[in-house]
């Protein structure tokens, strides 16, 4: 009877082959074809390239089904089942054709690459993808099951719990991507990803591919605490690419990479191969030197830490005295702006009710209208100034870059808002970890408006998540890098948007996601304060109540008509006269915004002032 994959693992570790895209495109001369869809297209050199891998030295190869999936290959669900069923088909006819002559057992991974998360879908969406996948596997006979590239583990716990409940004697792979400072996509840190499919029964084997290459693989490796109930499997690229015209190419650099994966197997790791760039005879390379073992048994792991570093302390001194006193001054303001941050949410959570006002940043590079207006508002009842993040899809002043400014002239609390629909996840990270050093505590994370119709030509959205999967990052960075200091943020709330029963479904999956309070939509009517009535009774959270007084009768009728999920009663609006002057307006609006905090007390925790243009005048006029 044939051995089981963790079976032959016992025997000590066995190569897995490498890539199928890269060498693909390499066989067939045209990179900007997927190699998957080669399952329909080209079935007799998908073929040929499993034996390839077989013939030097891989025990494990990989269906040619990495990337299929509705968003890449933009396919419905027939078109898909085809394409899976038809590369673990390609699979088996390759190894039974290799057997032939070589009768030596070859194990087939079933090979599932992660499913691109957009805003426009919901995680119940994606699971269910996955799930269909493993089903067609499933049909089709695979027991072994291998999850590469990922970089997070949340969706794919549901899906690895379906597939032992499918078939109990299933052998699940997770290897995940980072990069170069050990950090995935999403900012989660890879050695956090190992301690968490360390207590996941379910899968049975876990590691690292892609994303860098052998050389920055073993050092990553180095700081890496291996789970001690797993298998552990490394396969790292071939190395970086270079752009040849329209091209990716990856330089022959078979003996480097050996040397690499040799030391990486005395590590403790049980499989190893290749990814993006390796070819069969870097397989073929790999086979050779684990069976010669080139690395002594006596290897020993050397961490990063212990490698002295080489300074000039003369230097050092000199550049310490230069700079000693205005290093000083710098923190002593960080450290005071910092205090500033943590006011409002010590406020918020003892009790108190408290007023955030929302400024809008400028359109160029003049910012003393908003600075003037940050001014006045230190003389007000404000406890915050939150930022909107370009509103309406039109490019503004960084909140975030505009907060920090505030912040450091005029010493109050800020709050900027963060939306998903300019940067993806690399430049989060970095815009986040920006914000931090320079003494960001408080965000609003918002999905954000879409680009305007006429700009979507020139101008696309990001949302490579929406304003969840956002607070989950947000999250995650927060146990990792500021664990003793953690930002705190808040999420948009509409009650008059849809069934209070989603409406509260959603903001417990934000709560989850790690939000601390909401900031509503303007409010006006009865039906909608109801509706933040019942929502109080039922979640445990903290509401700032929008509220955003009009200007001027063309400002309440422009926001009544223009604005979905805004609902204006016929007798605010009335309030306002088309020949009324400003200063009038601003009286009524004054009063109106004194009406509204009267109407939400009982039930708000606190006042979210959206004030039109930036009108600071007319919340001073109220008086709170």
């Amino acid at each position: 009877m044939e051995k089981t994959l963790l079976e032959k693992l016992q025997e000590g570790t066995i190569i897995m082959d490498g890539a199928m895209g890269t060498y693909y495109a390499k066989k067939n001369g045209n990179s900007n074809e997927m190699a998957e869809w080669a399952n329909m297209n080209n079935p007799e050199l998908v073929v040929a390239i499993h034996k390839e891998y077989m013939e030097a030295g891989a025990t494990i190869i990989r269906t040619n089904t990495f990337a299929v999936n509705s968003v890449v290959l933009e396919i419905d669900k027939e078109e898909q089942k085809a394409l899976i069923k038809k590369g673990y088909q390609l699979a088996k006819q390759a190894v039974t054709e290799f057997n032939k002559t070589k009768n030596s057992p070859v194990y087939i991974a079933a090979d599932i690459g992660p499913i691109p998360v957009h805003a426009e879908r919901t995680r119940e969406e994606v699971i269910c993808e996955y799930k269909r996948i493993c089903n067609v596997f499933l049909e089709e006979g695979a027991d072994i099951f291998l999850f590469e590239t990922f970089s997070q583990i949340d969706v794919l716990k549901e899906v690895v719990f379906y597939i032992k409940e499918m078939n109990a004697n299933a052998c699940i792979i997770t290897n995940f991507c980072v990069n170069k400072n050990g950090y995935t996509m999403a900012g989660i840190q890879g050695n956090k990803l190992l301690k968490e499919v360390m207590n996941m029964e379910e899968i049975s084997i876990c590691g690292f591919n892609c994303g860098i290459g052998s050389g920055h693989m073993y050092q990553f490796l180095q700081s890496v605490e291996f789970p001690v109930n797993k298998r552990i499997a490394v396969l790292p690229n071939a190395g970086y690419p270079e752009q040849l015209y329209t091209r990716m190419i990856f330089n022959n650099n078979i003996r480097y990479f050996t040397e690499n994966m040799s030391r990486i197997k005395q590590l403790g790791v049980s499989i190893i191969g290749g990814c993006c760039g390796t070819t069969p005879e870097y397989i073929k390379a790999l086979q050779e030197a684990c069976s010669n073992d080139q690395i002594s048994k006596g290897q020993v792991k050397v961490r990063n830490k212990d490698i002295p570093s080489i300074t000039n302390s003369m230097k050092e001194e000199r550049e310490e005295g230069k700079t000693k006193k205005a290093r000083s001054i710098f923190e002593e303001n960080l450290e005071n702006r910092i205090k500033d941050q943590r006011t409002f949410i010590e406020r918020l959570e003892s009790g108190k009710k408290v007023i955030a006002v929302e400024l809008d940043p400028p359109y160029d590079s003049n910012d003393e209208k908003i600075m003037n207006c940050v001014e006045a508002l230190k003389n007000t009842s404000a406890d915050i100034i939150t930022i909107a993040d370009s509103p309406m899809g039109r490019s503004r002043v960084d909140s975030l870059l505009m907060s920090i400014k505030i912040a450091a002239k005029h010493e109050v609390s800020v709050m900027p808002h963060v939306c998903c629909r300019d940067k993806n996840m690399i430049a989060m990270r970095s815009t986040l970890l920006g914000a931090y050093v320079n003494g960001i505590r408080n965000l609003l994370v918002v999905t954000g408006d879409p680009v305007p119709s006429e700009q979507r030509l020139s101008t696309t959205n990001v949302f490579d998540y929406n304003s969840i999967q956002l607070m989950q990052f947000i999250k995650q960075m927060n146990e990792e890098h500021f664990s003793e200091d953690p930002i705190q943020y808040g999420g948009a709330l509409n009650p008059a948007l849809g069934r209070v029963d989603k409406i509260i479904e959603r903001m417990e999956r934000k709560m989850e996601a790690g939000a601390k309070y909401f900031l509503t939509q303007p409010i006006y009517d009865e039906e909608t304060i109801e509706k933040i009535h019942y929502i109080k009774e039922h979640v445990d959270t903290k509401i700032l109540c929008g509220i955003m007084p009009f200007v001027s009768y063309t400002n309440a009728n422009f926001i009544k008509n223009e604005f979905s999920g805004i609902h204006v009663p016929d007798e605010i609006v009335s309030r306002y006269s088309k020949d009324m002057s400003k200063e009038e307006a601003e009286m009524i609006g004054a009063s109106l915004g004194r009406d509204l905090v009267k109407k939400l007390e009982p039930y708000a925790d606190g006042y979210y002032f959206m004030i039109p243009f930036n009108r600071v005048s007319m919340f001073e006029k109220m008086n709170l």
